[in-house]
């Protein structure tokens, strides 16, 4: 019964979105206050009703209620509780029913917390946001309701891919499809200024909090299933350029520029169209993100679906949907007034030399991850684009980047003198050009371009430390009135201060990492040993283990350097009766910011048919950086959202009539 209740409940989410659409717009055309609230009420009913209907998912894989298809498919009643739980989204189905929460909770968010929002743009945005759920509500329903029953149910589930199995990946897609279908707001936004001719420096303003919100999440959300590749595939790496890990870090690298460009039109006014071309480029991106990983053309650990039919239908939501957006854009955008001017050297060319880069980034990143898949489908000639192209394509763009970001913030908007901002960067150039000498002098082998990239790591936390430090006056003004400073300077400073310091963090995690990895791999019986750079694996023994769902081969390895024990490691092979499945789990020994990361292969018949394990070791330096960077880029985001200027439109309202 409480699985029909959730089913209905997602068909009247959809009559309520439906709702939605209607009377938002009914009430914009006819300027109807009552119309306007109606649409505002069932976008808050819509996120109720799917709200219970994504809590009744969740209790049929709690009980391990296989009459459903979805929980046969992707249970087992020997599974944890956790990943049962996490289960819910972890198939094609599940996993779009919790898109549905996310899209129809932002849009409750939009309808009951955008007072500040002017009354028509306000109304045209739910009416928009509600067409948007109610599309990817419709193919949930239709193609891929995750609440179908089976006339004959089985005794027990096929389960859940173990290596989804785990605790960062069962919270990293909430976090992921935050930021996802948080940038449906912003496409919302976008469309709404565009049918009221309304793109200003208060639109902007409008925008910019969803676009940060969204940001930071789909930040986290990376930056887990970045870990989760880390330390669960057993790869020894943490980011490939599978073409779905691509398909998450194109809306992140657009919303970045989004986020820049509408700074940009709030403050001066100028690059109205540009920004709003972002705002409908970032969900597009999202949107695509959605096919790519549904839609079968796709064969990754990442990919939720093989079935290209239900890939047929995300592509037609694409189309349909981001279509008329952009063809709406195409008419209204000659008609955008350009702005305010601003010299060559100004606070808005360095921005728009950041949008440049950030969109030249995002288009190589679309190039490598599309071209194989259009080839494949023209010329039956299967091909694969790796790191080599990226690391010729992409990493020069974003060394440039890094190179320009400290100069924005310290230059003035309109017109500004390029040698004040000099002079304030001497201490970050100095320190920065320091480390990249002394790691291409002191590290070995000696890696000319890993050096340059810690130098530009160093370059990127030094500038935005000197940027706070100058505007709080540090060392200029006596303490206390520094101190006042501190205390009064806006969050959304703080929160910029604290992104660009996140960037160099990771930048040189992920150099330092890259370039002085050390790996070695060697089969050991018990007692023998294998040396990994300054550090000896001595395998003690290997254990049958017996878990909740699998059974294990546990090997004991302990780590010494200079002759002492520093750690005992725990790697495993695990084996998943119900699926057939064998894993790899790693073992990892933290030292300091570093890593030894160690993983057990299979098991070999040794000399005199003694068993003997494949193991590989691994040293990773400053991996703890790759992703401590990204956690200080989204913590900068979250503090700037608590800034009350980017909460309420209180700036100017200067409209752009068309």
């Amino acid at each position: 019964m409480i699985v029909e209740f959730g089913a209905f409940a997602l068909i009247l989410a959809l009559v309520l979105s439906l709702a939605q659409t209607g009377l938002s717009a009914a009430g914009r055309m006819r300027r109807s206050m009552l119309l306007t609230g109606a649409g505002e009420g069932a976008a808050l009913a819509s996120f109720g009703v799917l709200s219970l209907s994504f809590a009744a998912l969740v209790y049929a894989f709690v009980v391990s209620d296989f009459s459903v298809a979805n929980v046969a498919a992707n249970s087992h009643s020997e599974k944890p509780v956790l990943y049962r739980v996490a289960a819910a989204w972890g198939s094609h189905e599940g996993s779009m029913l919790l898109w549905n929460i996310a899209l129809t909770g932002f849009g409750a968010v939009l309808a009951g917390r955008g007072r500040d929002l002017p009354r028509d743009l306000k109304a045209s945005a739910v009416a928009v946001q509600g067409l948007i759920g109610s599309v990817f509500l419709a193919y949930t329903v239709l193609a891929s309701n995750p609440f179908v029953r089976l006339a004959d149910p089985p005794v027990e589930g096929r389960s859940l891919n173990p290596l989804l199995q785990d605790p960062a990946l069962a919270v990293h897609p909430p976090f992921l499809y935050a930021g996802y279908v948080g940038m449906s707001v912003v496409f919302s936004l976008g469309v709404a200024a565009l049918v009221e001719g309304r793109i200003d420096a208060a639109w902007a303003r409008w925008v910019r909090p969803w676009a940060l919100a969204a940001w930071s999440f789909l930040t986290i959300g990376i930056a887990l299933g970045s870990y989760w590749a880390y330390y669960e595939l057993g790869w020894g790496g943490w980011w490939f350029w599978d073409p779905v890990e691509n398909a998450s870090f194109m809306p992140w690298l657009v919303g970045a520029a989004l986020l820049h460009s509408a700074v940009v039109t709030e403050k001066r006014g100028a690059l109205p169209g540009w920004t709003v071309f972002l705002a409908l480029t970032a969900f597009s991106f999202s949107m695509l993100g959605a096919f790519l990983v549904r839609s079968g053309v796709l064969t990754s650990v990442h990919a939720f679906a093989v079935d290209p039919t239900r890939g047929v239908l995300l592509l037609a939501i694409l189309l349909s949907l981001a279509g008329p957006a952009f063809a709406l854009f195409a008419w209204r955008a000659p008609k955008l007034a350009p702005g305010g001017l601003f010299a060559p050297v100004s606070r808005e060319s360095a921005l728009v030399a950041n949008n440049i880069l950030l969109s030249a980034a995002t288009l190589t990143v679309l190039l490598g991850t599309l071209f194989p898949l259009i080839r494949e489908a023209v010329t039956g000639e299967a091909i694969s684009v790796g790191p080599p192209y990226f690391n010729l394509t992409f990493n020069p763009l974003m060394a440039i980047l890094c190179l320009l970001v400290p100069f924005g913030p310290l230059l003035a908007w309109k017109r500004a003198d390029l040698a004040p901002a000099m002079r304030t960067l001497i201490p970050a150039l100095i320190i920065g050009v320091a480390i990249g000498l002394a790691a291409l002098w002191l590290l070995t082998p000696r890696k000319a371009f890993a050096s340059l990239g810690l130098a530009l790591g160093a370059w990127l936390i030094v500038g935005a430390l000197a940027e706070a430090a100058q505007r709080v006056r540090l060392f200029r003004a006596p303490l206390a009135e520094s101190l006042r400073r501190m205390r009064g300077l806006p969050r959304g400073a703080w929160g910029a201060t604290l992104a660009h310091a996140g960037l160099g963090i990771f930048v040189i995690g992920a150099c330092f990492e890259t370039a002085w990895k050390i790996e070695a791999a060697q089969t050991l019986a018990p007692g023998q040993s294998l040396k990994v750079g300054a550090w000896e694996l001595v395998l003690r023994d290997v254990r049958l283990v017996d878990g909740p769902n699998y059974e294990a081969e546990k090997a004991r390895i302990s780590a010494r350097r200079d002759g002492r024990e520093v750690c005992m490691l725990t790697p495993s092979q695990r084996f998943y009766p119900t699926g057939g499945e064998t894993t790899s789990e790693v073992a990892i020994c933290n030292v300091d910011v570093s890593h030894l990361y160690v993983v057990l292969g299979e098991r070999r018949e040794g000399p005199g048919g003694a068993p003997v394990w494949l193991v590989r070791g691994y040293w990773n330096p400053l991996a703890v950086l790759i992703f401590a960077g990204p956690a200080v880029m989204a913590l900068g985001g979250f503090i700037s959202l608590t800034d009350r200027r980017l909460r309420l439109a209180t700036g100017r309202r200067r409209e752009v009539r068309t």
